[in-house]
């Protein structure tokens, strides 16, 4: 690998030592690539059939003609941009691949839907020239509520701007064999319907057909990328050791997490590969949060003195040579001479990020191993999706979902939690006196997507790390039930969850069926179910919970709360 890396394992350098000899004595690495599923679990189920991404840069490489060739005609016909719409994995690898690395000149730009925000979705469809855009409908399953959401509503839109006979031309399938995304593709007439591996989980799918058609359409250098995986599996397919860089980091990440306390995987980037922070986290979290444990990923968490993080932190640093400066040079020097584990990936260029997903891939099935978990199931993600489903189907029978009474309401904001409060900053201020040592808060945002809510996000999570000395997470929703969600409601519950939703200035129609007028749904109206659902879905499970509702001016009224703590 063109990757390098250095550990600092300090006081924990023996115990991963150790883990690392247990593995070699298992032989876990080698039977992970034999494709043995008892190295998780003795049941084949969600195991033996989720192993494919180890052959993804190799099947992928025998795919290239055909992506190359479909890319080349899109750009010779004028396509000026890629929507791609998914979520979870579907979704974050195509991301990272647009944001992070350089193109070839002439191809399309990349845009990612994956949030059902009526004002996200309509934002997209004003800048998008339906006869210049080609729409990428991705879905593993080949059902996903929001994936085909946004297939149909684009779809209308599309038969709307070029004629109906024409608009299946501009969409483009990716999906498993045999799922509905294939039958709904040949009925509107798509333009390809690219099947993946179906041996592959959506998390564990950036190199397979999910990340690498859309790379291919913007005129990412696939053969480069594919080569720095190659390189990877070469060197993560040796025996557990410090010279098996996956195994490596997956036996810290699980030592730490397990024996040590140090659950919250803090990653620190330079600019460049900032996107493969989001990836890492649907990766660690999905895989590792289930059965009353977890590994908790934070990403894009503003930096601090060392003296500001707590002893539950393991820290993972990815800089991209030449992009190293000064400020977090020095972080690291005083992350590590205050004892915290910090473990340095250095990258030639953001290419290697071809093998920093195949290292991540096999660190997580290593951590999983070591942590006595199947990192490949998702057994708690179903509850926010069951409980969204009776949302909507409630909002279908009555014209309304089932709102709960605030428990305290002042000027533009409203306040849903346990017990009783006689003011609104009150209600957030109590939320956090269950704070523990060890604990994290999951700032989940049902708000349009925008800097200005981002940077007040980014300062709450700072306030909060001030005050009380834990890490924070935070992400749009939808988006992060794909993501962190399974975690959220499968580790051991030391999670507090402050839900954000706001009001819809405009909405937008979700039709019954592509092709057809008639809609019993929007889009605001679904966000409002799965936020109501995965509120839900987490209280169920026992989870510390609070929703602020923010009518209006979603910044400032962040602001006033978090000035509040």
């Amino acid at each position: 690998m063109s990757s390098r890396y250095d550990a600092h394992l300090g006081e924990f350098e023996d115990a991963v030592a150790n883990a690392l000899a247990e593995l070699r004595g298992e032989r876990v690495v080698e039977r992970m690539w034999e494709g043995d599923h008892t190295v998780w679990s003795p049941d084949p189920e969600e195991t033996a059939n989720r192993l494919g991404w180890l052959e993804s840069p190799e099947n992928t490489e025998k795919a290239l003609p055909e992506l190359l060739a479909l890319a080349e005609a899109a750009r010779e016909e004028g396509v000026e941009r890629i929507l791609l719409m998914g979520m979870g994995g579907s979704s974050l690898a195509p991301e990272v691949f647009g944001l992070a690395l350089e193109k070839m000149d002439g191809h399309p730009t990349l845009d990612v839907l994956d949030s059902t925000d009526p004002e996200a979705v309509l934002r997209r469809a004003g800048r998008l020239d339906p006869a210049r855009t080609l729409f990428v409908v991705s879905t593993k399953s080949g059902g996903t509520v929001e994936t085909f959401s946004f297939f149909k509503f684009f779809y209308n839109r599309v038969a709307e701007g070029i004629g109906g006979e024409r608009a299946g031309e501009r969409f483009v399938a990716i999906t498993d064999p045999g799922s509905g995304l294939v039958e709904a593709a040949g009925k509107h007439g798509f333009r390809a319907t690219l099947l993946n591996d179906p041996n592959i989980g959506g998390r564990y799918s950036g190199l397979s057909l999910f990340g690498m058609v859309p790379a291919a359409l913007i005129g990412v250098d696939l053969p480069h990328l594919l080569e720095a995986a190659r390189e990877a599996a070469r060197e993560c397919s040796k025996a557990a050791g410090r010279d098996n860089p996956g195994a490596f980091l997956g036996a810290a990440m699980g030592e730490l997490a397990k024996n040590h306390g140090r659950d919250k995987l803090t990653i620190l980037t330079s600019p460049s590969v900032e996107p493969f922070g989001p990836w890492v986290e649907q990766l660690v979290a999905e895989s590792t949060g289930k059965d009353g444990v977890g590994v908790l990923p934070v990403v894009e968490e503003p930096p601090a003195e060392p003296e500001a993080y707590g002893d539950d932190r393991f820290f993972v640093s990815m800089a991209v040579k030449g992009e190293e400066d000064d400020e977090t040079r020095s972080l690291l020097r005083g992350l590590r001479g205050a004892g915290h584990p910090v473990f340095e990936i250095s990258l030639d260029s953001a290419y290697d990020l071809g093998g920093e997903m195949l290292r991540w891939e096999v660190a997580t099935a290593i951590a999983g191993e070591r942590l006595g978990i199947n990192p490949f199931d998702q057994p708690n993600v179903e509850s926010a999706k069951t409980q969204a489903r009776k949302m909507v189907a409630e909002y279908r029978e009555k014209g309304e979902l089932p709102e709960p009474a605030p428990t305290i309401e002042e000027d533009d904001i409203a306040v849903y939690s346990s017990g009783e409060a006689s003011s609104v900053e009150g209600a957030f201020g109590g939320f956090f006196d269950t704070v523990r040592p060890g604990d994290y808060v999951a700032l989940q945002a049902y708000l349009p997507p925008s800097e200005a809510a981002a940077a007040a996000l980014r300062s709450m999570r700072v306030r909060i790390r001030e005050r009380f000395g834990v890490a924070t997470t935070a992400g749009y929703g939808p988006r992060f039930l794909h993501s962190t969600g399974q975690l959220h409601k499968g580790d051991g519950g030391n999670g507090l969850f402050v839900q954000i939703t706001t009001d819809h200035g405009e909405d937008a129609d979700i039709p019954d069926e592509a092709g057809e007028e008639g809609a019993s749904l929007t889009f605001g109206v679904l966000e409002e179910a799965q936020a109501l659902g995965d509120r839900r879905a987490l209280l169920d499970a026992d989870r510390r919970v609070i929703r602020v509702h923010l009518r209006r001016d979603v910044p400032g009224n962040l602001k006033k709360l978090a000035d509040s703590l």
